[in-house]
């Protein structure tokens, strides 16, 4: 009763006009920025990010989720009608969606698309309601030694977000932890690495930092790739018929409760899990042969899936600090701006702004239904936006997040730095989700380690002389191991698709 309560209550914060508009906001950002390929929720929350100093923590929270979970529903547009994926998470949707739209049924296909999100949606979010509090209740039995076990399990996320290669993630990682050295050691208060430059006695800013491994690399692999409009050929009434209603329930269930438990998995983003929803549901099919050649199911089932993913993902990262995905480790960097620090006293001691986060996902969800069914065609026509015109807008928007946020040109040009490295990254297939992650959980793995270490008199068998602690390590070498086992698994099967893909050619 008491959760219910307090839900109610943060629905009341969340029906006022200010949050209202916020979520409104996030919501068409997020469809905006799914619908255009290439231009996902982790570079426009990227963008958005400075807004953090302008903004009420309520506010700007409920506008950078809106982006996340609206991206999940905007990124099967392009996916159905042009084969081209706005989100990785949306790949399965092609395989289904597009053969669709190629018969003309591309309306429908959109239609379904948008109840599965909504439905997986609001799944997602009850679950967050009921899980959350639970967890983060038991995690306020967590000391040094729990916390420092548990940076160690978050860390172990590095080898789900390697893109293949599990050096250059370990690299990448140790480069971001690495950074995040720079400045002001937290127990000494002594200036490190800074080689004598007065700007770097306060770190590298991690706004200026995401922004450019993100959004000014984005705006750079577009002018490479010379992005054009798209064009978009009829496809009938975004409103389907009762067949296709009858045939997409049963998947939409089952997409939305694999992509909800997997979710609450570190490490286990959407397209994972949207994946695997596709195999699901071509498994427990009694035809098979369809999907691949316009199966509604096929569209149903990954679309409900990511999206009760990404609700679910809020559950570790409001309960115990761990962001399940990239957009969430920023959402993350969002909340300790504001000195909200995500764990097991954000409900205690910040239960209304909690509660009005995860009402508005309510609001926020039903925002999207209305506008991915009736506006569908409103965001079909905003793909044919030349890519010379956004650019130079998305430019403009990083140089004034990145100064904005301590008034200083080194920022700018750090983003701007960091902007020319996340592209060769990219060009040479370096993973840079590791570098953030690590620049972020790194000085929490430091001064948890420190806490233990004076706790213990020096000792650090204290980790694992704890009952908690010792769990989470367990945990976290399972889930290293599974980490590792899976991602041997995805590069045989990305390897067996090229030489399959080579033979047909």
């Amino acid at each position: 009763m008491d959760t219910i309560q307090l839900l109610m209550d943060g629905f009341s914060s969340a029906l006022t006009l200010e949050n209202l508009l916020m979520a409104a906001v996030g919501a068409l950002v997020g469809t905006f920025v799914g619908v255009l390929p290439g231009l996902g929720p982790t570079s426009a929350i990227a963008i958005l990010l400075p807004l953090t100093g302008v903004l009420e923590p309520t506010q700007g929270i409920i506008m950078l989720a809106g982006i996340y979970y609206g991206a999940m529903y905007g990124g099967s547009t392009t996916a159905i009608l042009l084969n081209i994926p706005g989100e990785l998470s949306s790949v399965p949707t092609c395989l289904d969606g597009y053969p669709l739209a190629k018969k003309g049924k591309g309306g429908p296909a959109l239609g379904i698309s948008a109840l599965a999100s909504f439905g997986a949606g609001v799944l997602g979010v009850i679950g967050l309601v009921f899980f959350a509090p639970i967890l983060a209740d038991q995690a306020l039995k967590f000391g040094p030694p729990e916390y420092f076990a548990l940076m160690l399990l978050a860390l172990t996320l590095m080898v789900s977000l390697s893109g293949g290669s599990l050096i250059k993630s370990f690299l990448m990682g140790a480069f971001g932890y690495t950074l995040a050295l720079v400045g002001l050691g937290p127990s000494s208060g002594m200036p490190r690495f800074d080689y004598g430059v007065s700007q770097l006695m306060g770190g590298f800013d991690m706004i200026s930092i995401i922004i450019g491994l993100f959004a000014v690399t984005e705006v750079l692999k577009g002018i490479e790739e010379r992005r054009a409009g798209a064009v978009i050929a009829k496809t009938g009434s975004v409103y389907p018929g009762k067949e296709d209603l009858k045939k997409s329930a049963a998947p939409m269930l089952r997409g939305g409760l694999v992509g909800f438990f997997l979710g609450l998995l570190p490490g286990c983003s959407a397209a994972i899990t949207a994946f695997l929803a596709y195999d699901l549901e071509k498994k427990v099919s009694r035809q098979p042969e369809k999907f691949g050649n316009g199966a509604i199911e096929g569209v149903a089932a990954p679309e409900a899936a990511n999206n009760a993913t990404s609700s679910a993902g809020f559950i570790p990262l409001f309960s115990l600090g761990i962001p399940s995905s990239p957009p969430l480790a920023i959402l993350l960097a969002g909340l300790m701006i504001y000195g909200l620090t995500p764990g097991p006293v954000l409900f205690e001691q910040h239960a209304p702004f909690v509660w009005t986060v995860i009402a508005s996902m309510f609001v926020g969800n039903a925002m999207l239904l209305v506008l991915n069914l009736p506006m569908v065609w409103v965001w079909v026509k905003l793909t044919r936006v030349p890519y010379g015109i956004m650019a130079p807008i998305i430019l403009m928007f990083c140089t004034i997040g990145a100064y904005s946020v301590r008034n200083s040109m080194f920022d700018v040009l750090v983003a701007f730095l960091f902007g020319g490295l996340g592209y060769l990254f990219h060009k040479y297939k370096w993973p840079v989700v590791p570098l953030v992650l690590c620049f972020i959980l790194g000085p929490m793995l430091e001064e948890s380690f420190i806490h233990t270490m004076a706790m213990g008199a020096g000792d650090i068998s204290i980790v694992w002389s704890r009952p908690i602690s010792l769990v989470l390590l367990i945990a976290a070498a399972a889930l290293l191991v599974i980490s590792i086992l899976l991602n041997r698994r995805t590069n045989q099967r990305v390897k067996e698709e090229r030489e399959r893909g080579m033979d047909v050619a």
